[in-house]
């Protein structure tokens, strides 16, 4: 090498090693450790999380963390996990500097709430620019349900449509079926569960990391199934924490109960050596037929079972994560006392289904000064199910689904944070047998979008929009294609200490589903004669939304006013006539308003006891006519205590639930009711384990009631008094 070539490389090297340096110097390093209050013991696995960058880790086998390179500035920092309380402290950041940020966690009845799919990336409820209700593991178990909307049905702004036990599915501010958007770790889960009132959504929430559930329009990162609202099934926290977690961790967990003879469990571990991972977990859930004052409801039985594995490496510089799932199940159609009137007159209706989901994630991040991380998801789901009748197939329903998503995370520059991303869906719906009312289509979908965001010194807006094309290829028939723009902005205005005012304008638009636009036939699952309508156009939502959010020590709370108005908004208008036994009914399209409110609110009155209040409200209603929407929740409130000591909790809650007035074209009429439910538990938390026993005693006064937005509450009371015992073990 000449003198003059080792020149220039001294010099490069010099001035490379100067920007490194340079760098270093102007951004500074956080690190603490987390410890249990009551005996000190480190805490292992521990979640933390900088607000204001959205960047988080996890705690080591010591208890300790750290953050490097973290620009300078003040900053709130969140030590969470559950169901340990969480604590937020503030730090400031000097560039060049090492600063320090310890925590203690003891268990506690409150919790900070943390999403990740509000926006894309970890932030905790308070932060977020919609309104966001998530649920932890141990919050799931003591649930013991068999599908997603029998777990979520007291939640706020939650609600379940169902045909029974096995089908129910989550109602979001008083929206169902294509309009709320069922995920599993950001991906639509593929089920047939929009389609019809008796198809549920199964879910594994015995082995899952937690469930959130977006209430509003969330059609700018997902899609325009999403203009109601997201429910997102996150399956282990490596779908957000994207680094290796060295050593074994997992769950055991067990349920019994009384009432509809409920019995189950499961189990998992994961574990990490060095960069790789690897995963896996199972368990199963039965019961019987449930019982009500009025006696058992016949054919309500639920049986599900599971198993998936999964493996990958997470470097510096890429990661990549693959794995497989394979699940099924059975449940009843609960009997109608006139079966003439339901389809089921050759006897007692049940549905089988199988579902195979297989997923690859992977990416690359430290990408330079333009981007942070790029992150691509692929997704195939392949689900099947047979509508049974005395074990003799009826209909059998395919629906292959390919889902992939790209994202591109820009390195924040000065105040402007955001992502860029495409999504494409090819969707392959195959029907046989009896009630085939729906031809066998293909669906091919595809969008860009981008999130942006802008932290000045006390105020955060967001923007976006997104771009997306359905097509559909019915066979047999002239296919039709629908493209739409969705577009949001909100800001997040810090009011008073400890609280924020959110307000938002989002623009949605939805393409039609298939069943509304080909449909024809006796569907028995909605108990219509259904005509589908093949020129309908795509509906637009234009929504407004200001919320207020509190979170200090002793107090934390939200509340939610909402209004939406829907151009073209598709529905399902009676005409009068009968057909089969079936009232006919054909999609047809109007103007159409909801307006509603909710709210949570959490008192401490003491260290170890809470008070815990929620309520929420929604009005439906075509505009022109102001005819009330069918199957819209009423009014509801919910009020409790949570009473700690050591280990032990209490939790009475009382459940009020007004009449509905409101009612459309042949609706039955719901009467008002109060339901108690009592809950106990025992937690022991140790610096590896933690073990949770409960016991709940649910419907304790065995009061009669029905669901109004049930397709069977005419004849399909709620469930009975009954016991439910849950034991959940959590190694780390």
């Amino acid at each position: 090498m000449s003198r003059i070539t080792r020149a220039v490389v001294l010099v490069l090297w010099g001035f490379c090693a100067g920007i490194v340096v340079a760098q270093a110097q102007s951004h500074g390093t956080l690190r603490g450790t987390v410890t249990l209050e009551n005996n000190g013991g480190p805490l292992h696995h521990a979640s933390v999380l900088i607000v204001q960058l959205g960047h988080s880790t996890e705690t080591r086998e010591d208890g300790g963390y750290e953050f490097r390179e973290v620009p300078p500035g003040k900053y709130e920092v969140v030590a969470h996990m559950h169901p340990l309380s969480d604590l937020r402290k503030g730090v400031e950041i000097v560039a060049g500097a090492q600063s320090v940020l310890d925590f203690e966690l003891r268990i506690a009845p409150v919790h900070e709430e943390i999403t990740v799919t509000a926006s894309g990336k970890e932030q905790t409820t308070l932060e977020a620019f919609q309104s966001v209700l998530s649920l932890e593991h141990l919050d799931l178990a003591a649930k013991s349900a068999a599908s997603l909307g029998e777990a979520l049905e007291h939640e706020t702004g939650v609600a379940k449509r169902s045909s029974g036990p096995g089908t129910s599915r989550p109602v979001v501010r008083g929206f169902d079926g294509d309009r709320v958007l069922i995920l599993q770790d950001g991906i639509p889960s593929g089920t047939l569960s929009s389609q019809s009132g008796d198809h549920g959504e199964p879910a594994d929430l015995d082995s899952a990391e937690r469930v959130e559930v977006v209430r509003g329009p969330a059609t700018l990162l997902y899609g325009t199934n999403a203009l109601g609202g997201v429910v997102n099934v996150v399956t282990s926290h490596h779908q957000t924490h994207q680094h290796p977690h060295e050593g074994l961790r997992g769950f055991l967990g067990g349920s019994g109960g009384t009432n509809n003879a409920l019995g189950g469990g499961n189990g998992g571990f994961e574990y990490g050596a060095g960069k790789w991972l690897v995963s896996a977990n199972g368990g199963g859930m039965r019961t019987n037929d449930y019982r009500t004052p009025l006696g058992k409801v016949t054919n309500s039985e639920t049986e599900i079972k599971n198993a998936a594995a999964s493996g990958g490496r997470y470097a510096e510089r890429g990661f990549f994560h693959v794995s497989y799932g394979v699940s099924d199940g059975r449940y009843g159609i609960p009997l109608a006392p006139a079966a003439g009137h339901t389809g089921q007159e050759e006897g007692p209706v049940d549905l089988k289904w199988r579902r195979h989901n297989s997923r690859f994630t992977g990416g690359l991040r430290n990408l330079g000064s333009m981007l942070e991380r790029v992150t691509l998801y692929l997704n195939y789901s392949d689900w099947n199910h047979r509508e049974l009748v005395r074990e003799a197939v009826g209909t059998e329903f395919f629906n292959k689904q390919l889902t992939w998503r790209g994202v591109f995370d820009q390195r924040p520059r000065g105040k402007l944070s955001g992502s860029l991303g495409v999504y494409g869906l090819r969707r392959s719906y195959r029907v046989r047998g009896e009630e085939q009312i729906t031809p066998s289509t293909t669906q091919d979908a595809f969008a860009i979008f981008a999130l942006e965001e802008i932290a000045m010194q006390r105020t955060r807006l967001q923007f976006g929009g997104r771009l997306e094309t359905n097509r559909y290829n019915p066979e047999g028939l002239p296919g039709r294609s629908f493209t739409g723009f969705s577009g949001s902005a909100g800001v997040n205005l810090p009011a008073w200490r400890d609280g924020v005012i959110v307000a938002s304008f989002s623009h949605s638009y939805r393409a039609p589903a298939i069943e509304e636009l080909y449909n024809f036939g006796p569907h028995h699952g909605n108990l219509a004669f259904e005509i589908g309508d093949p020129t309908l156009k795509r509906e637009r939502s234009d929504g407004v939304e200001v919320s207020a959010r509190h979170s200090a020590r002793r107090l934390r709370g939200e509340a939610n006013l909402f209004y939406y108005l829907l151009r073209d908004f598709v529905y399902l208008a009676p005409t009068g006539a009968f057909a089969e036994g079936l009232l006919v009914a054909g999609y047809a399209q109007a103007d159409a308003r909801y307006l509603g409110a909710e709210g949570r609110l959490d008192v401490g009155l003491h260290n170890n006891l809470w008070l815990k209040l929620g309520f929420d409200s929604v009005d439906a209603q075509l505009r022109l006519s102001r005819t009330p929407l069918p199957r819209i929740p009423p009014v509801r409130g919910r009020a409790g205590l949570d009473a700690y000591f050591g280990g032990f909790s209490f939790r009475p809650e009382l459940i009020l639930v007004n009449a509905q007035p409101q009612l459309y074209f042949n609706e039955t009429r719901t009467a008002g009711y109060a339901v108690v439910n009592l809950d106990t538990s025992y937690t022991l938390a140790r610096q590896h384990t933690l073990h949770m026993f409960s016991a709940s005693l649910f419907n304790a006064g065995d009061r009669l009631y029905r669901n109004h937005v049930s397709l069977i509450k005419a004849y399909a009371p709620e469930i009975g008094r009954g016991l439910r015992f849950t034991y959940t073990l959590r190694f780390f």
